[in-house]
């Protein structure tokens, strides 16, 4: 099969994981004479960049760009998503959705740095990733030519159609993996946090073995004594952990709050979700700091907010969550949101005590200067309160159903 109009320069999203450890020597054979270029983020994953320039310049790569983007994915991609409190379908914290579009916008800049005519990610047809990626490539640079090797028939015709056979590409092309055919997970990893698919997490009336746990431990080894953390915000951001600031280091707070929460076991959630491209897949995912945190701004929003705008902002959070898990993060609609989700932010500014046992996080209290709650209105206490105001406000607020009522009867 011939090449479709060949590319001179190629950025590949590069994690070092199989799928694009074996795409660079692919695309090689594949556009004869390309220039190669590995980017690689850096976003909390561990150790698992290590050498990872090394390793991508034998697979293939001409040149390698790894750039530490901890920071800018905490402040600028995390923090909005938490003051918006946004999840999908109830459990998943977007871990993996959120840091997409910072991996996609830096491969652009990257491609325009070094006069690249494409780009290209290492993302299945099956999945929400080449979907989150594309997007964003076509939202800040729609010139560059897009190569997706999993959706091109040459890949298939390659032999290249699953994990395992990707496996036998690797080893006959000497490309160093820790992937084994026994050890077939799909991990993704990032400061926010780890996402685990295949093997046994695949059947959903198989419950997922304790060993894929990574970042927290299973909650019969979490400890016997409750441990308690306190989080101060500032206008919806996270600013300190135990008293301890972190003014411009969100990488470093949500590092911490990982940490503690991973030896409490918060944070696991094993649940089947519904990809953009139509089916459902199941997963593991481990959330330790990003459950904490969660917890903490959802207690002190509760006592800041007013009732109609709190409503209105839970059911925006339903629409963000869309938003970030189907890639449109560049989305004119995700940043008109995002406007009245950090004007809504600005009172939520206090603190929050989150009690941390056996993979429960729990807010047990939160104090806020902009607090709207009245102990004395709140208590049973009826003095200095209105009785029959109250018995004026059912009977105008029932009237319509009262209507009904006599209708129904007549």
């Amino acid at each position: 099969m011939s090449a479709p109009s060949a590319p001179k320069k190629i950025v590949l999203a590069y994690s070092g994981g199989l799928d694009t450890s074996v795409i660079l020597p692919w695309l090689k054979s594949r556009y004869p004479g390309v220039k190669l270029y590995a980017f690689a983020a850096e976003l909390g994953q561990g150790d698992e960049l290590t050498a990872i320039e090394d390793k991508a310049k034998k697979s293939g790569a001409d040149a390698v760009l790894v750039k530490d983007l901890r920071k800018e994915f905490a402040e600028d991609y995390c923090f909005p998503m938490l003051r918006a409190h946004a999840t999908y379908e109830q459990d998943y914290l977007l871990g993996t959705s959120i840091a997409r579009p910072l991996i996609a916008k830096h491969q652009v800049l990257y491609a325009q740095k070094v006069g690249a005519d494409a780009v290209a990610h290492g993302a299945t047809g099956k999945g929400n990733d080449q979907v989150r990626f594309e997007l964003t490539y076509l939202a800040l640079n729609p010139e560059l030519s897009i190569i997706s090797p999993w959706k091109d028939p040459q890949f298939l015709e390659d032999g290249l159609t699953d994990r395992e056979t990707a496996i036998d590409y690797a080893r006959a092309h000497g490309i160093p993996i820790l992937q084994t055919k026994k050890k077939i997970y799909s991990q993704d990893r990032n400061l926010w946090h780890i996402s685990h698919e295949g093997a046994e997490i695949e059947d959903p009336a198989a419950e997922p073995n304790e060993r894929v746990y990574t970042i927290t431990v299973p909650p019969s080894k979490a400890p016997n004594r409750a441990e308690y953390v306190t989080i101060d915000f500032e206008a919806g951001v996270p600013v300190a952990v135990n008293k301890k600031k972190f003014h411009g280091k969100g990488h470093a707070l949500i590092a911490l709050l990982n940490e503690i929460g991973g030896r409490h076991a918060v944070g696991q959630v094993t649940l089947v979700e519904n990809r953009l491209v139509g089916m459902k897949s199941r997963g593991v995912y481990e959330t330790p700091g990003g459950t904490i945190l969660y917890e903490a701004h959802k207690a002190l929003e509760q006592i800041c907010l007013e009732r109609e705008l709190y409503h209105e902002k839970q059911r925006i959070a339903l629409k963000y969550g869309e938003l970030v898990y189907y890639g449109q993060w560049f989305h004119p609609l995700r940043e008109a949101l995002q406007s009245f989700v950090d004007h809504a932010n600005q009172v939520v500014t206090g603190q929050v005590k989150v009690k941390l046992y056996k993979g429960r996080a729990t807010a047990v209290s939160a104090t806020s200067p902009q607090s709207l709650y009245d102990t004395s209105l709140a208590s049973f206490a009826m003095a200095n309160y209105d009785v029959t105001a109250a018995r004026g406000f059912i009977d105008l607020f029932g009237l319509p159903m009262k209507v009904r009522g006599l209708r129904q009867r007549s």
